[in-house]
C-alpha cells in the first residue's frame, strides 16, 4: 500500500537529500542520538529496523552496538545519501531497502527494535505505519517513536500550515497524548517518555526545502510579526544573535511489545 502522498513526498525529500547531513540542521544532531541510544539501551545481537528512515543517520548511529540495521525509505534519493555515507564510515552490518512504512515487506516478528524518528507528521494515516512496525517487532521487543509535539490546541492550525507551506509534505504535528494514544491502542506498554527542546534556525530551516522565495518571504513576515507583538504562528519565534530561531520539542517515547508467553 504506497502513501496517498508519496509523490509529494519523494518530491520535498529528493530536494532535502544533498542537504539532509548538514551540520546546520539537527536531523544528525550527535548529542541527541546519542541521548536515544542510551535510552533504547541496545543489545550486541538485536536487529533494528528504521522506518522512513531517510538518510538513516539514527540507524547508521546505531550500528555499532546491534548485530544488524535495516533502513526503509520511500524516497531513492535519501537513501543513497545515507548509503554513500555509511560506506565512508565503513559501517558494514547495514541494509537499506526502498519501501512504504503503511506496508513493510518483512515477516512478522522480525525485529528486536524498531525505531522511526520525525516522520509520522508526514503521514496521512499514522495507524496504519504505527500498526506495521508493531508487527515485524518481536515479542517483548523496543518500539521507539520520534516526532515534533504539536503546540497547545489553539495554535495547533497555523503551526501545522506554515510547515505545509514550508514543505508540502507536511500532514500535522501530534500531540504527546496522540502518540501515548498509538501505544495504547496497541497493547505496548510504555517503558519511556521524554521531551527535549531543540532550537533551530529559520533561515537553514527553509533552505534544506529549498523553500521559494515569495513563501520564504511570507514565512520569515509572519514570524517577526510575531516578534513585534502581532498574530501568534504557533512557533514562538524568537531574535538569536539577529537571527530567527524557533523552538522544536522532540518527544522520545519507547514502548514495550508484550511476550507471547
Amino acid at each position: 500500500m504506497k502513501p496517498s502522498n508519496l509523490s509529494i513526498i519523494n518530491k520535498s525529500f529528493e530536494k532535502q537529500a544533498k542537504n539532509f547531513e548538514s551540520s546546520s540542521m539537527n536531523f544528525s544532531n550527535e548529542d541527541y542520538i546519542n541521548y536515544v541510544i542510551s535510552a533504547v539501551t541496545p543489545n550486541p545481537s538485536d536487529t533494528m529496523l528504521e522506518v522512513a528512515a531517510g538518510t538513516c543517520a539514527v540507524g547508521r548511529s546505531f550500528s555499532p552496538y546491534l548485530k544488524n540495521v535495516v533502513c526503509l525509505d520511500a524516497t531513492t534519493a535519501m537513501l543513497e545519501t545515507g548509503k554513500k555515507e555509511a560506506h565512508k564510515k565503513h559501517i558494514d552490518n547495514i541494509m537499506f531497502v526502498k519501501g512504504f512504512a503503511e506496508d513493510l515487506p518483512f515477516l512478522s516478528e522480525s525485529f528486536d527494535i524498531v525505531i522511526s524518528r520525525l516522520a509520522f507528521h508526514h503521514f496521512t494515516d499514522i495507524h496504519r505505519p504505527f500498526k506495521e512496525m508493531v508487527r515485524v517487532l518481536k515479542p517483548s521487543g523496543k518500539l521507539v517513536l520520534i516526532d515534533m509535539e504539536a503546540p497547545e490546541e489553539n495554535l495547533r492550525k497555523q503551526r501545522d500550515s506554515i510547515e505545509t507551506l514550508r514543505d508540502p509534505s507536511h500532514i500535522h504535528n501530534l500531540s504527546s497524548d496522540e502518540i501515548a494514544d498509538l501505544f495504547y491502542e496497541n497493547s505496548l506498554k510504555i517503558t519511556f517518555s521524554d521531551k527535549k527542546t531543540i532550537p533551530v534556525s529559520l533561515d537553514s530551516w527553509l533552505s534544506l526545502t529549498k523553500t521559494p522565495q515569495s513563501i520564504r518571504e511570507k514565512i520569515t513576515t509572519l514570524m517577526i510579526d510575531e516578534i513585534q507583538g502581532k498574530s501568534k504562528t504557533g512557533f514562538a519565534p524568537y531574535l538569536k544573535e539577529k537571527n530567527i530561531f524557533f523552538d522544536q520539542n522532540w518527544l522520545l517515547t519507547i514502548g514495550k511489545k508484550p511476550d507471547n508467553n
